[in-house]
């Protein structure tokens, strides 16, 4: 085990939103933004920003890394960044106030056709159908989720209409 491996997940918090170079022990280098260090492997996920708005993922395996140095300090923006990599489209395309509005616009609309719905989580935001389906924002029919593929297969028809008739 390196002294990669040894750190605790508080260390390797403290390299997160961090651009470093990453030496291993195959003597390549590599460099860029940590997203996250799996707590399980240590292995580091790096990001890279490339042209035309694409970004590079490297996972570097935590048995492979032989040193981490730390180039720059992530400003709030390069977080902001960061944090939206793996967020979906359509989640980035809505304000937060456009979330809530549809939210409240979906609710409304599944109660009126008496499908019992309530709000989950500590800010609400996600809606729960008769206790065995789950719809997150930003509140589409690829959201819906339920271990019952009838009523997520109907829900999602049901949204998918509703949408379709919004527009």
């Amino acid at each position: 085990m390196n002294d990669w491996q040894r750190k605790s997940p508080l260390d390797w918090e403290t390299y997160v939103n961090k651009m470093v170079k990453v030496a291993t022990i195959e003597k390549h280098e590599y460099e860029g933004w940590v997203l996250t260090v799996d707590p399980v492997s240590a292995s580091i996920v790096l990001a890279t920003f490339l042209e035309n708005e694409k970004v590079s993922i490297l996972v570097i395996l935590g048995h492979a890394v032989q040193e981490v140095e730390i180039q720059k300090e992530g400003d709030d923006a390069m977080k902001q960044q960061l944090s939206c990599i793996f967020a979906p489209e359509e989640s980035k395309a809505y304000s937060p106030e456009e979330l809530v509005q549809r939210k409240n616009d979906l609710k409304t609309w599944l109660e009126t056709n008496h499908i019992p719905v309530t709000e989950q989580g500590e800010s609400g935001r996600t809606l729960c159908i008769a206790g065995v389906l789950t719809i997150d924002p930003p509140y589409g029919p690829e959201e819906c989720s339920s271990s019952n593929e009838i009523i997520l297969s109907r829900v999602q028809g049901l949204i998918q209409g509703y949408l379709e008739k919004q527009q």
